[in-house]
């Protein structure tokens, strides 16, 4: 532990300070273990100590403290991303914010809250309002707010509303500065969304206001297909169906469903499965279309089944697949990638033929941010060398399909392909010092060393 971090208890008394060295270990963490190579790369990085404030004046002081003695600070949320977003590179204090988790309003079809607050209390705090939020990704019961908006994508909803990135779904954000006086400031619109998906690197997100979508008693299914294309051609026509209302698509590839032994009776051994959240109104017309495609519905539950139970089907899509995998197979990784709108099916059928068996087709139907009806892929993958996982990833690109490494931990290497550079003057702005998650912004240059 660096002096300057060890002194910080010592100088705020109050705070829920995290000093046991397993704990701040497990703060350090997030589910970067998925890549063998981030596992490599982030082995032995951690925190030098953590705190849990509840308060915005708690914050303030903590960050004001760490500017005074230049102390690294990593924000974290649940740790619940996929790309050590939560790792510290360079020690310091890491600032667990899901103790700052209070809900604020709903009025219409917006909603605002804390950035600690929990995807899951956010919506139950929403439904007997009549709204719900628009996407929930797969770890959603521990998932915060705040985590999604810093380092996550969408989720089940992404088919209806796009990705968070989608303008009109995040209104406005308020964040910290990093300073000895640490500012307040309120953002709105694309202003808010340069602090997307930077890992917590260029400001401290307090609150967030978001649109909401009226609340739906979502019934959850799965269909089941003997043969791949039948399979692939019901999600893509169901999940373009205008007349029939849905929350969620997701495409599984034989032998995906195998690693689902929870839902053993309801998946077929070999088969490939589309499990899907329809509208009760809307359910016939899928089932229909379902028997028209050759397959058969194995599994059905309605919302009040799905309530009293406690087992979602959203816990079987988006990144949640490759956990249920992992914990059958170890010996297994995925990457990510984005199709092209207009040859989605073809792209994925040629892929399939040409790497059955090395690689295992997941697909997420949903809404580009600009619009477009598309699917989002998280294939699984047999790791064999870093090499050989590269070569998959460029053998995608060659068949037009974009890569979003999650084997990387640089915000630019991952989805920030084309790093705006507003993104860096956000940073500025907001982080003069460059203490927030340094290491992981390849373009930041300190304003010293430019001078």
């Amino acid at each position: 532990m660096t002096p300057a971090a060890h002194q910080l208890p010592d100088l705020l008394r109050d705070l829920d300070w995290i000093a046991d060295p397993l704990r701040v270990g497990r703060l350090s963490q997030d589910f970067a273990w998925f890549s063998p190579v981030l596992k490599r790369d982030l082995a032995g990085k951690r925190g030098d100590i953590a705190v849990r404030p509840r308060t915005e004046d708690e914050i303030r002081s903590v960050v004001a403290a760490c500017a005074r003695a230049s102390i690294p600070i990593t924000v974290r949320g649940s740790g619940t991303g996929n790309y050590g977003q939560s790792t510290p590179l360079h020690g310091g204090v890491i600032l667990d914010l899901s103790g700052y988790n209070g809900f604020g309003w709903v009025r219409g079809g917006v909603g605002r809250a804390q950035a600690g607050i929990r995807l899951a209390d956010f919506d139950a705090q929403a439904k007997p309002l009549g709204q719900e939020l628009r996407w929930l990704p797969s770890t959603y019961r521990s998932a915060t707010l705040g985590g999604l908006f810093g380092g996550g994508f969408g989720g089940a909803g992404s088919i209806n509303h796009g990705p968070l990135a989608a303008p009109g779904n995040v209104l406005a954000v308020r964040a910290m500065t990093v300073e000895a006086e640490p500012q307040i400031v309120e953002l709105s619109g694309p202003e808010a969304m340069l602090l997307h998906h930077t890992y917590g690197t260029n400001g401290i997100v307090l609150e967030l206001e978001v649109a909401l979508t009226p609340a739906v008693a979502w019934t959850e299914c799965i269909a089941t297909f003997a043969q791949f294309d039948a399979a692939l051609d019901f999600a893509d026509r169901f999940g373009s169906a205008p007349g029939l209302e849905k929350k969620e698509v997701c495409f599984l590839a034989a032998p995906i469903p195998d690693y689902f032994t929870s839902l053993a009776e309801h998946l077929p051994s070999g088969c490939h499965a589309v499990m899907v959240l329809v509208a009760p109104q809307s359910e016939a017309g899928m089932r229909d279309m379902v028997v028209r495609h050759g397959g058969q519905v194995s599994y059905c539950k309605t919302a009040d089944q799905v309530e009293q139970s406690r087992k979602t089907l959203i816990e079987y899509t988006w990144n949640h697949t490759t956990l249920h995998a992992l914990k059958v197979d170890k010996g297994l990784t995925y990457i990510q990638s984005g199709f092209d709108p207009m040859r989605k099916l073809e792209q994925a059928k040629a892929l399939e033929a040409a790497l059955r068996g090395e690689v295992m087709m997941h697909l997420e139907f949903l809404r580009t941010k600009e619009g477009a009806y598309n699917c989002s892929g998280l294939q699984l993958i047999r790791y064999s060398t870093e090499d050989r996982l590269n070569q998959i990833m460029q053998i995608y690109r060659d068949h037009g399909v974009q890569i979003n490494n999650p084997h990387v931990y640089i915000v630019e290497d991952g989805k920030q392909n084309n790093l705006d550079p507003a993104v860096m003057d956000v940073k500025r702005r907001f982080d003069p010092l460059g203490l927030l998650n340094p290491g992981k912004l390849r373009s930041w240059v300190a304003p010293a060393a430019i001078a």
